[in-house]
């Protein structure tokens, strides 16, 4: 007779907030210090809501990250984006840094659809205006006020919204 079994997945906060860059190279640590600051000020009943990852770079094994997610805030420092900070939609979207040493936040979320076989969650990436980046710079003034106006932007996003609700229907007797 053969046995049924059943895969148990551990249940996942619907939001994931994952933030990378250095902190030896001055506004890169933008995207970690980000992660950091906002798991700070999240107010205490919305802990099991939110899970807050940081790395160095963005990588393929980041696709893993998003299963079981409802929405996901990338973040990261930018010298090209406007002050202080721009955040966009982003979709699913394979391109040259799909193989390369910085993966691109459109190729993550290709890797996962390509891995997973259905759509990402909603992703936004939020980009943190920088100055400087080189290596043992302390943070630019400039990124510590684009910092603080992100994080304010940053609680609301993760405040403001109301996860989906599973619908389970009635066990049969």
């Amino acid at each position: 007779m053969a046995s049924k079994t059943r895969s148990i997945q551990p249940t996942r906060p619907p939001t994931l907030v994952l933030g990378w860059g250095n902190l030896s190279r001055g506004d890169d640590a933008l995207g970690p210090l980000f992660v950091a600051g906002l798991l700070a000020q999240l107010p205490a009943h919305l802990r099991d809501q939110v899970e807050f990852l940081e790395d160095y770079q963005l990588q393929v094994e980041h696709a893993l990250d998003l299963v079981g997610r409802q929405r996901v805030l990338l973040v990261d420092a930018s010298l090209n984006c406007a002050a202080p900070f721009v955040e966009r939609r982003v979709q699913a979207r394979r391109d040259t840094s799909y193989t390369s040493h910085a993966l691109s936040a459109e190729a993550l979320l290709q890797v996962f659809e390509d891995m997973v076989g259905t759509p990402p969650p909603p992703a936004t990436l939020l980009a943190i205006r920088g100055e400087a980046f080189g290596l043992g710079e302390p943070m630019s003034a400039p990124a510590q006020r684009h910092l603080v106006a992100a994080l304010a932007w940053g609680l609301d996003w993760v405040t403001l919204w109301r996860p989906r609700l599973s619908v389970l229907s009635p066990t049969k007797k």
